[in-house]
């Protein structure tokens, strides 16, 4: 790889190690991230038994009860409505603080931002970890959302010790973290969660620990683990040159960070990620009961779609978007991205069989590993290298506000419309999407 003409990268032979410790910041991060994944049904049914019907939770349940039944179904509806509110709550913060932890990133640098945000985290699983009652656990998604800021800095980082030409194939390496880390976590969240220490240690239920304290410990081990990474081997990399250039970070309205950008092809490359997002987390929010409705899958078949849909978003990520940056234009593989991403949707929606199921998927990950490192890319690109984390902090806001209204919509569409209806609308996002890259200018090098 080339080198930046700067104090910052003195010899060549630093940066694989640099890209190497970006990489495990974010893969450590993110297995922690999503331990939680396939614990919410569970998780629901745990506070039900303990708080019953009063309290925060009732009242939640009682608004959630009748939602469903104005809507027409009350089996399915209202645990998923349940679980997109618990999951809003935390993507809404990530939305309002990714771009201020961008922002002050930009000032004071990425690694001590990364320090903060981890340690943050950090707290909230422990939190989690004594949470023998609904509001605590909630009180720490809220402290996890709040502190949830790591994938923007990180990103940004990779932008600071990778030249332009070398933009969104370094981008590439994120995308396989952050695939990697969704793969690892859940399996890691599902095994731990087989061990309950209040079968062994009934009186740990007084200092809060319940049925989930082993995966909270596990995901604040793996916090711990990787502050200690990031503190002896995350040397810093923003540029001294662009240390404290940036706008003064503070917590505003996102929306109106994100409509004030003067810069025009960062807006626009903002609107085709946030449609396409809008489309990718209807199919993840529904794959699941799509695949146990239609062909009777149970959570070992599921596990495997989705270990399946990990493992193909990985390789293009990692491999296939690094061969072919340099050789094809960033804003053509994000278009090439979107139109498999929509053959995958429609085909998830129309489904016959297993076979074109999975065949679907693979379209769809070889899509969506297209079209993250280039976007991403093509955003870093855009902007100056003073506001690379204010940028991608408002980027991956935006990310975090599709993960908000996404599931709660997605989960009433498919239970009221069926999946097809679903899975057609998520396919027009795409279709919108991939109409917009068209706008895109190409970069400067």
């Amino acid at each position: 790889m080339s080198t930046h003409a700067t104090p910052l990268s003195p010899s060549a032979t630093k940066r694989p190690l640099s890209l190497g410790v970006i990489f495990l910041t974010l893969y450590i991060d993110l297995i922690g991230f999503s331990i939680v994944f396939p614990l919410g049904p569970d998780l629901l049914h745990y506070y039900l038994d303990i708080d019953g019907t009063k309290g925060l939770l009732g009242a939640l349940l009682g608004q959630i009860n009748s939602l469903a039944a104005a809507l027409g179904n009350t089996s399915h509806l209202p645990e998923v409505l349940f679980g997109g509110i618990i999951s809003s709550v935390f993507s809404v913060l990530q939305f309002i603080f990714s771009p201020f932890w961008g922002g002050l990133s930009d000032r004071i640098g990425r690694r001590p931002v990364l320090l903060y945000t981890v340690a943050g985290t950090a707290l909230s699983y422990l939190l989690w970890a004594l949470s023998g009652s609904f509001w605590l656990f909630l009180l720490a998604r809220i402290l996890g959302g709040l502190f949830g800021g790591n994938l923007s800095v990180a990103t940004a980082a990779v932008a600071d010790v990778t030249s332009r030409a070398e933009r969104s194939k370094a981008m590439g390496l994120v995308g396989a973290a952050f695939g990697l880390g969704l793969v690892t976590g859940p399996v890691v969240g599902a095994l731990s969660a087989k061990f309950n220490l209040l079968e062994s240690w009934p009186c740990l239920a007084g200092w809060g620990v319940n049925p989930f304290s082993v995966p909270a410990l596990v995901a604040f081990l793996l916090s711990l683990l990787n502050l200690v990474w990031i503190r002896s081997r995350f040397r810093e990399t923003l540029p001294p040159a662009t240390s404290g250039r940036s706008a003064e970070p503070r917590l505003r309205n996102p929306l109106s960070a994100i409509l004030g950008l003067d810069n025009a092809a960062v807006r626009g490359a903002n609107l085709v990620g946030f449609l396409y997002q809008l489309a990718f987390v209807a199919m993840e929010t529904s794959l699941v009961f799509l695949s146990a409705e239609r062909f009777h899958y149970g959570p070992m078949d599921n596990g495997k779609l989705m270990g399946f849909l990990g493992v193909c978003s990985i390789i293009t990520q990692g491999y296939i978007v690094r061969k072919l940056v340099g050789r094809v234009r960033e804003t053509r593989l994000l278009a090439i991205g979107l139109v498999c991403s929509t053959a995958g949707l429609l085909g998830l929606g129309f489904a016959p069989t297993p076979g074109v199921l999975y065949a679907a998927v693979a379209a769809l990950a070889f899509g969506g590993g297209l079209i993250n490192p280039s976007n991403t890319g093509l955003i870093s690109l855009y902007a100056s290298p003073e506001e690379q984390g204010r940028v991608l902090g408002i980027y991956r806001s935006l990310g975090s506000l599709a993960r908000a209204v996404t599931p709660i919509c997605a989960g009433v569409l498919y239970w009221t419309a069926g999946s097809r209806t679903l899975y057609v609308v998520a396919a027009a996002l795409a279709v919108a999407a991939c109409a917009a890259t068209f706008r895109l200018p190409q970069p400067k090098r």
